[in-house]
C-alpha cells in the first residue's frame, strides 16, 4: 500500500555542527568559485572543454565557461531548498511519528552533504578546464569520475542502511 506524503508529520531538523560546516563550506566554495570567476573571467577562452571522454581527452566544447558554475549553483541551491521539505522525500520504511525525526535527519544530512560535493567537484572541474599559462586548459582525468562516483555513492549506501535499520 503506497504511503501518503500528506500524512506524514511535519518537522524542523536541528543542525548539528557537521550539518553547520557542510553548509558553510558549501556556501563557501560556491562564492569562492564565482568570485574567481568573475575576477578572471576575461582570460577564458570562447570555446572551452564540456566534456571529458574517459581517455580525459575533450570530446565536447562549449563556448560559455559559465556552464559548470551555472549549475553547481542550481544544483546546490535546488538542493538547499528541497532539503526544507524532508516530509516529501521518499523513504524506504513507513514514516510514524516516532521514526521521523531521525529519518529526515538521516535523509537531510545526505541531501546536505552531496550538494557539499557536487558543488566541491564542479569547482574543482572549472579549475581544472580553466586556461592554464599559455591558454592550455588541463582536464580531470579517468581517475577523478572514480573519485566522484566514490563520493557520492559509497556514502548513499549507508545512508539507506542507516534509514533501513530505524525502527
Amino acid at each position: 500500500m503506497k504511503e501518503n506524503k500528506d500524512e506524514r508529520p511535519v518537522l524542523k531538523i536541528k543542525l548539528t555542527l557537521t550539518d553547520r560546516l557542510l553548509e558553510m563550506f558549501g556556501w563557501l566554495i560556491l562564492i569562492l568559485l564565482w568570485t574567481w570567476l568573475l575576477v578572471d573571467f576575461s582570460s577564458f577562452p570562447e570555446i572551452i572543454p564540456l566534456h571529458y571522454n574517459l581517455a580525459g581527452q575533450p570530446d565536447s566544447f562549449r563556448n560559455n565557461a559559465l556552464i559548470f558554475s551555472i549549475l553547481s549553483t542550481v544544483l546546490f541551491v535546488g538542493m538547499t531548498l528541497l532539503n526544507k521539505f524532508p516530509h516529501v522525500f521518499n523513504y524506504p520504511k513507513k514514516i510514524t511519528n516516532q521514526n521521523a525525526e531521525r529519518q529526515y535527519t538521516i535523509a537531510t544530512r545526505l541531501v546536505r552533504y552531496l550538494k557539499f560535493i557536487v558543488v566541491f567537484t564542479f569547482s574543482i572541474v572549472v579549475f581544472m578546464t580553466a586556461p592554464a599559462e599559455g591558454g592550455i586548459a588541463t582536464c580531470p582525468g579517468s581517475w577523478f569520475i572514480l573519485i566522484f562516483i566514490g563520493l557520492i555513492y559509497v556514502p548513499m549506501t549507508f545512508a539507506i542502511v542507516k534509514l533501513f535499520k530505524v525502527p
